[in-house]
């Protein structure tokens, strides 16, 4: 039943998402708001494929080998109840933040990451553009909990139901969640995410809980003096969906193989932030 457990989860949650979706773009339409364009939707059901491709591909030769390496490893024998569940429910949302916060600060990682950020819109279908190799890299901040002793299985599981937490809280229809506000990553949270203003980035890294960002100091509220301009701080001029998964790389590539500069600064390209230039 385990081994199902996550595609039962999707078969009930699916087709409420995608119920989501049409509701959206009924009452934007509706309200004459241009929420959707038909290039950007089909662009992130492309990179949701393709990232969903290669995370299936890899949990049979990466993903579950190295969970249960681990586990086989664990520090302790956990019994499944409620404490179970609820530590593992922190314990990933704290992986996936710091996962986030490296994703943002290390070109690398951004590289993968800025794909998700590509999109001038902000609609349910932008949750969809998901970050294509980082299914790559993503289990190694796992690891750590099933060391402790949490099941593979059960930390996948965890993650999917986050996933599509995250997914639903891509919209600008939802102006305030009141007292949640304090405690989850809702949809203002997360307009707040996808921003180019200076004052909103590299902010509200969490995936379902806001107190991490509080904690550690990425929080960032929705201003209304301070309008969300969603997209890249550089604007992207071919909107093609290779373009888009491959044009930080490119660049990087770009500033790495520059003659001129010693081997350290090379590396800094690669290793320090997206904005990082040589000599600052």
């Amino acid at each position: 039943m385990e081994l199902f457990r996550e595609q039962l989860l999707l078969l009930v949650t699916v087709p409420v998402i995608l119920g989501a979706i049409l509701l959206e773009i009924i009452v934007t339409h509706f309200h004459g708001i241009r929420a959707y364009t038909k290039r950007e939707t089909l662009t992130n059901f492309y990179m949701a494929a393709l990232n969903g491709s290669l995370d299936l591909l890899l949990r049979a030769v990466l993903v579950l080998p190295l969970l249960l390496w681990c586990w086989n490893r664990r520090v302790m024998d956990l019994e499944q109840g409620w404490v179970y569940w609820i530590a593992l429910f922190l314990l990933q949302d704290l992986a996936y933040y710091v996962l986030h916060f490296v994703d943002h600060h290390c070109r690398l990682f951004w590289a993968v990451h800025v794909t998700h950020h590509s999109s001038e819109e902000f609609n349910l279908t932008t949750g969809f553009r998901s970050s294509v190799f980082q299914p790559v890299y993503r289990t190694f901040y796992f690891l750590p909990i099933a060391w402790l002793g949490f099941e593979p299985l059960d930390i996948l599981f965890m993650y999917a139901a986050t996933q599509i937490y995250g997914s639903l809280i891509h919209t600008e229809r939802i102006r305030s969640m009141g007292w949640l506000e304090h405690v989850l990553v809702t949809p203002s949270h997360h307009r707040v995410h996808h921003a180019s203003n200076g004052r909103y980035l590299d902010k509200n890294m969490g995936m379902c809980l806001i107190v991490w960002d509080r904690l550690f100091g990425t929080f960032q509220a929705e201003l209304p003096e301070e309008p969300v301009r969603y997209g890249l701080t550089r604007k992207i001029e071919d909107r093609g969906p290779v373009n888009i998964v491959l044009h930080e790389w490119r660049d990087m590539w770009a500033d790495v193989k520059r003659s001129s500069l010693p081997w350290w600064k090379r590396l800094g390209y690669v290793l320090r932030g997206p904005g990082w230039k040589a000599g600052e």
